[in-house]
């Protein structure tokens, strides 16, 4: 009767006190982490991949549960790392300004901040990710997008589009341009100077939206 009775229990899928989509998303969250330590080093070898699942202390079998393949890593990292920065940039952004020039100060202030907070995340968003250049251009599309809707916010919706569209995305490629050049140059720029110039550009390039 006993053994009866347990039998007919429902199994659990507790283990360590956690269930098993706790534990995927523990996996796949360490699997993350690692990932971003490893591809923001300066040379990102293939046999490195074996090290970070060390590090992330997950077995390949379970690696494959969340991802295709290396670059498939890579890709998702990247994705969140971009994501995360452009909602703090976001955020930053007055929601309604006093004017044009008031807008793009702060959310450069945030920009240099976050980036010198967390340079793995600065290298791998900037340095090691966009050399595949497909995905490179789309984020930079991406960004263009976020960054033409937080403009409105100060000005009315653009007249030609076409040529706003192409303002933004000139917009958001100097600037990381300029921060690829303030990276590889070991990020020594002093945070105030930085900013000012970040401001600048994005100043001269909105004043031709209006």
């Amino acid at each position: 009767m006993v053994e009866q009775a347990r039998a007919a229990r429902p199994r659990s899928d507790l283990y360590g006190g956690q269930s098993r989509q706790e534990r995927a998303a523990d996996r796949r969250a360490r699997i993350s982490r690692a990932a971003l330590e490893l591809f923001a080093s300066p040379l990102v070898r293939r046999r490195q991949g074996r090290r970070g699942l060390r590090r992330a202390n997950v077995s390949k079998r379970y690696f494959y549960e969340h991802f295709t393949d290396r670059e498939d890593v890579l890709l998702v990292v990247h994705r969140e790392q971009n994501d995360w920065l452009l909602a703090g940039v976001s955020a930053a952004a007055p929601k309604e300004p006093e004017n044009l020039d008031a807008l793009p100060r702060p959310m450069m202030t945030a920009l240099v901040t976050m980036l010198l907070e967390h340079p793995d995340s600065a290298r791998v968003i900037y340095i090691n990710a966009p050399r595949m250049e497909l995905r490179r251009r789309g984020v930079l599309r991406k960004d263009a997008e976020v960054m033409g809707r937080l403009l409105r916010r100060s000005v009315p919706r653009p007249r030609d589009r076409v040529r706003h569209d192409r303002l933004m995305l000139t917009l958001v490629a100097g600037v990381s341009e300029v921060i690829i050049d303030w990276l590889e140059r070991g990020m020594t720029d002093d945070r105030d100077v930085l900013t000012e110039r970040l401001t600048g550009i994005a100043a001269a390039l909105l004043s031709g939206t209006c």
